[in-house]
């Protein structure tokens, strides 16, 4: 019985403390979007160029700068599009961003897996928070998969921040543990 009750006290303290381990903050914070969508082709594939906004907040800062890596995955979905007609899923596609800050040589490290995980080293945040925000020409489908004088929808999504909770909490509290920042899916139609 003496169990239960500290078991419970705990989960009570978690709850009321929630807003202060969240981070929350008075003043609202504008929602993380995607702009700048383009779809074109290269030689041999569909490409997509995006730019996210409003991606950073201060406690992702915080613990970039205490030395956890930050990761930004992002989701493509291309459908072939017909009147009067169920949208045909081509194919998805999922890639991560991610930033590293090396503590000793005070400067950041962006990895981007949809270019065989080029990495850049940035001696600014700013430079290196432009290089994690930018998708620029990343390799959606081979141009052999779709056809021509049709029309196509692509979405794009990105989920920039997972928070967990310590010491394996999120497995008693489940519904504590969510992404923090995503935008909401981003499309556009064009014809091939």
């Amino acid at each position: 019985m003496h169990y239960k009750s500290i078991l419970l006290f705990f989960i009570c303290c978690l709850v009321l403390l929630f807003p202060i381990i969240s981070g929350s903050e008075d003043t609202p914070q504008r929602k993380a979007t995607i702009n700048e969508l383009t779809a074109t082709t290269s030689e041999s594939h569909l490409i997509v160029f995006a730019t996210l906004e409003n991606s950073f907040t201060s406690e992702m800062i915080e613990i970039l700068h205490s030395g956890i890596a930050l990761h930004f995955s992002f989701f493509i979905e291309l459908y072939k599009t017909t009147e009067n007609w169920p949208e045909e899923l081509i194919v998805t596609r999922t890639f991560e961003h991610t930033m590293i800050f090396d503590t000793l040589k005070e400067s950041y490290r962006v990895t981007l897996e949809e270019d065989n995980n080029k990495v850049l080293s940035f001696g600014s945040l700013f430079e290196a928070q432009k290089k994690i925000n930018e998708i620029n020409g990343a390799k959606v489908v081979e141009l052999t998969q779709l056809l021509p004088d049709n029309r196509y929808k692509l979405r794009i999504k990105a989920e920039l921040y997972h928070k967990t909770l310590p010491l394996s909490l999120h497995n008693i509290l489940p519904f504590l543990s969510w992404w923090d920042v995503e935008t909401d899916w981003h499309t556009i139609t064009f014809n091939y």
